[in-house]
């Protein structure tokens, strides 16, 4: 697998193509105001990199990243994410995205129903719980002392495998926390968004183990 689409190119999509550039991948970036839009980020990226719309993205992508806003996941481009594995990075914020009871009520989670909408995706949970600045800082090479890890949640084995092999080559290890039912342990409020990899005040981050990892994580409650 050698080319990743980022559909959202914000500070976490962004992030996530610098990396993913480093290791070596080809890269299409697209966000909702077009391509046009994203001259500078592709001159920064380079030769591997270019921009496209949502729809090119996503049908470009051995994997696709998807980093908009939750109240936005219904304008994902359906058809063209059938089949590939999708990386999602969304958290709910209310105040942001207006309530969903489901949410809650804690009767679903934010990623279950962005795979209930995106029929035939194999959507893996990740990204969202670390700093946009920590996630570019803390990436190390495999064996690294200070190698940190990164939590995922899916339904499926073989898209959780690819996920793992993608963090591998950016740079991190994998917490595999179970389906996308239980990907409230590593959402907003809980001890294991933020906190295993240091403040936001210091941009260069803290490395966090995976022991680390899923010792916040087996910390959370509802």
């Amino acid at each position: 697998m050698r080319t990743v689409g980022i559909i959202g190119s914000g500070l976490i999509g962004g992030t996530v193509a610098r990396l993913a550039v480093n290791a070596g991948y080809d890269v299409v970036v697209s966000n909702s105001r077009g391509p046009e839009t994203l001259a500078d980020l592709v001159a920064e990226l380079g030769d591997k990199a270019r921009a496209g719309t949502a729809v090119e993205a996503a049908e470009a992508g051995d994997i696709v990243v998807v980093s908009v806003p939750f109240h936005a996941f219904g304008k994902l481009p359906v058809d063209e994410l059938a089949g590939k594995v999708v990386l999602d990075t969304n958290n709910y914020y209310p105040q942001r995205d207006g309530n969903v009871a489901e949410l809650d009520e804690g009767k679903a989670t934010s990623a279950e129903l962005e795979q209930r909408f995106l029929v035939g995706a194999k959507l893996v949970k990740v990204f969202n719980n670390i700093y946009f600045k920590h996630l570019g800082n803390l990436a190390r090479p495999a064996g690294d002392s200070e190698r940190t890890a990164l939590t995922i949640a899916g339904d499926n084995a073989a898209a959780k495998l690819v996920a793992t092999e993608f963090l591998d080559k950016i740079g991190y290890d994998a917490v595999d926390v179970g389906p996308l039912s239980e990907s409230w342990r590593f959402e907003p409020g809980q001890p294991a968004y933020g906190p295993p990899y240091g403040s936001a005040e210091e941009p260069a981050g803290t490395p966090a183990s995976a022991a680390k990892v899923r010792e916040a994580v087996a910390a959370a409650k509802r």
